[in-house]
């Protein structure tokens, strides 16, 4: 009987560990898919940014676009930098966070009262802060997540 109990309890213990360890890659995952689509995102508007600043300089809605996109994408950053990564990603994730609050306060130095300040916008480090984060997308996929 001890021996039936002593294997109970051994077999529990196991599938209570193999569901943490599937949990922790479970984690782990949708952190990578998270990280993935934010990065995308800001390479994203690094792509498409140029040709809406120029836009933004002749046309009103153009501009109250780029505005707009400026706010959600600060709203964006500022939510991926409260995601509680998994242990593997903590080093990166702290990356990205340095990196978005880089450009976040960059973003706020070309908006006075919500209206953006185009001559301002192509002298900031936004462009290039974006570029080092695409980097860190090549050491998220290093992690085999």
């Amino acid at each position: 009987m001890k021996k039936l109990n002593l294997l109970i309890a051994v077999l529990v213990s196991l599938m209570l560990s193999g569901c943490s360890f599937l949990g922790e890659v479970n984690d782990s995952l949708d952190y990578a898919n998270k990280a993935t689509d934010h990065i995308n995102t800001l390479s994203n508007f690094a792509e498409t940014a140029p040709q809406m600043i120029q836009d933004a300089a002749t046309n009103g809605e153009a501009k109250e676009e780029l505005e707009n996109q400026l706010k959600t994408l600060i709203e964006k950053m500022e939510k991926f930098n409260a995601i509680d990564p998994p242990s593997i990603a903590e080093d990166i994730h702290q990356q990205l966070v340095e990196k978005n609050e880089i450009i976040i306060e960059e973003m706020n130095q070309v908006m006075a009262d919500g209206e953006i300040l185009l001559d301002k916008i192509e002298s900031t480090e936004i462009f290039t802060t974006i570029n080092e984060i695409t980097t860190l997308l090549n050491q998220l996929k290093e992690l085999g997540l």
